[in-house]
């Protein structure tokens, strides 16, 4: 987007209650809204609460049911698109396979009883592994991705091209789009395939959640509590860039030890330089020029420290 970017309102979990409308009314936003709730799969048009809660008039954008009709549509797109997705599934396995081994190590040489500063320095190189890792999963996601888009070219599809007519209608008559949380991949890549991001531009967002986390630079799942699994935080995709130098992490009560020090240092140490943000329900992130400029929310330190309350 050129010029002047619109304002953003980043917003935490939308648990135990919606507080989007209160954030629309904070960004200054009045009249009719875009809304995606992609991130809802199956359940996007279940959106009558949020709504509700939004207060004004709302047009769901309806990003998952049109890549349904998409797909089923056009076979040919939808056939190299699902390849696309099992070399990212498997891309991702391998990179997880590394990244377990590299954070053993890493926990492994942690808790060793050596002089400090040898200490320092072999956790020094711990995370500097793991950074590699991560960026190198971002490469080579970010290649395929662009090669499927420079072989496909998928706005040019013509049932691609027809829902983005009408998406660029929608937009164009309204004030804001607000974007809900949920499945982050699902969110992302269909708001991919349609070029929303491109379509709204001069428009301002407000994000919460797993939405906030797409509007970013890097996007990382994350969960010290997991079902099933090792509960290592991993970077999942390249997000949309319109917010810079700002890791989000959602729902922190629910999915982050605060008390672990040492594991918030090597995660925030890791992302480093950007800013470790962690967004409970009611927290916000006011977005200017793609800067955060104000803020309430947790802020982690490379030091393993949490500031409650972190006001940017």
């Amino acid at each position: 987007m050129g010029g002047l970017r619109p304002p953003i309102l980043l917003v935490g979990t939308q648990d135990p209650r919606f507080d989007l409308g209160a954030a629309v009314r904070e960004a200054g936003v009045r009249g009719k809204v875009a809304l995606i709730t992609a991130g809802w799969q199956e359940r996007e048009s279940e959106d009558s609460e949020l709504v509700e809660d939004l207060g004004g008039p709302v047009v769901n954008l309806r990003l998952h049911e049109r890549a349904d009709d998409v797909f089923a549509r056009d076979r040919d797109l939808s056939d190299a698109y699902k390849k696309r997705q099992r070399q990212l599934r498997l891309l991702n396995d391998f990179y997880r396979i590394r990244l377990d081994h590299a954070f053993e190590a890493a926990r492994a040489i942690s808790v060793r009883h050596v002089d400090e500063d040898l200490l320092d320095e072999e956790r020094h190189v711990s995370v500097e592994e793991l950074r590699h890792l991560d960026r190198d999963h971002l490469e080579r996601c970010v290649v395929r991705q662009v090669a499927f888009d420079a072989r496909w070219k998928p706005a040019q599809r013509p049932i691609v091209a027809e829902h983005r007519r009408e998406i660029a209608k929608i937009l164009a008559s309204s004030r804001a789009v607000v974007l809900a949380g949920g499945h982050v991949a699902s969110l992302l890549n269909r708001m991919k395939l349609f070029g929303v991001v491109d379509l709204a531009a001069g428009l301002p967002w407000i994000a919460a959640a797993g939405g906030a986390m797409v509007l970013t630079e890097r996007i990382f799942l994350f969960h010290d509590f997991p079902p099933h699994g090792t509960g290592i935080a991993e970077v999942f995709d390249v997000g949309f860039g319109l917010v810079k130098d700002v890791v989000v992490l959602p729902d922190p009560r629910r999915r982050i030890r605060l008390d672990d020090r040492q594991g918030i240092a090597r995660f925030v140490q890791r992302i480093a330089p950007a800013t470790c943000v962690a967004m409970d329900s009611g927290a916000r992130l006011w977005v200017e020029r793609g800067r955060v400029v104000r803020a309430f929310a947790h802020r982690l330190f490379q030091d393993g420290t949490v500031e409650p309350g972190w006001t940017g």
